[in-house]
């Protein structure tokens, strides 16, 4: 009997670092579900912060490798305007200016890396009705070129519409054109969509 006891604890004694090492994993693995959990939770998503999102996606593009540079002008119905020295104003955002070739290069490495895009972009970034203005304005050239300007405006939600697509072309240097004027109802249906003309561009 005391053998067997014996037996029996020598048994206990070889399984007893097994079972440590189960625990220690188990403890492991719910220290880094905790750490995902934190890491999927940022300061953005706090209380009483609201994530950004996109309802419409406004896009102005010129040729690939152009070296001039074209600006975007978008007015919403309260008169607020995004431009280059003004990226946000209500609902809106200028996500990047785009200079053509001056903005478009990076050295990596040594070596000079270029992005051949030209594009810029605007969100509107809730809905608020009445009518939007799109403005392209040719603010500097590098060729004295005319540049062929293409703007597409995309409704995002609840899922991807492209409202409109069509070309503007601004002769030279200065010249300001509007490449469409829409207007938004409540519903975040879009209508009354045109081309006629109405100057943005600020004299400063």
């Amino acid at each position: 009997m005391a053998r067997s006891r014996r037996a029996r604890s020598g048994r206990e004694a070889e399984v007893d670092p097994f079972y440590d090492m189960l625990f220690n994993m188990l403890i492991a693995f719910v220290f880094c579900f905790l750490i995902a959990l934190l890491a999927m939770n940022p300061k953005a998503l706090k209380a009483g912060d609201i994530p950004a999102k996109a309802e419409y996606i406004i896009t102005v593009s010129w040729p690939d490798m152009n070296p001039n540079d074209i600006d975007t002008w978008v007015q919403d119905p309260g008169g607020n305007l995004v431009w280059f020295r003004a990226r946000e104003a209500g609902l809106m955002h200028l996500d990047r200016d785009d200079r053509g070739v001056a903005n478009d290069s990076i050295v990596v490495n040594g070596r000079q890396v270029v992005n051949p895009l030209n594009q810029e972009v605007v969100t509107l970034r809730g809905i608020a009705p009445g009518e939007y203005t799109v403005n392209a304005h040719y603010y500097d050239s590098k060729d004295g070129q005319p540049v062929e300007v293409t703007v597409s405006i995309v409704k995002v939600n609840p899922r991807a519409e492209v409202v409109y697509y069509g070309s503007l072309p601004l002769a030279r240097k200065g010249d300001e054109g509007t490449a469409a004027r829409f207007t938004l109802l409540t519903d975040g249906a879009v209508t009354n969509i045109n081309t006629l003309p109405k100057s943005l561009v600020q004299r400063l």
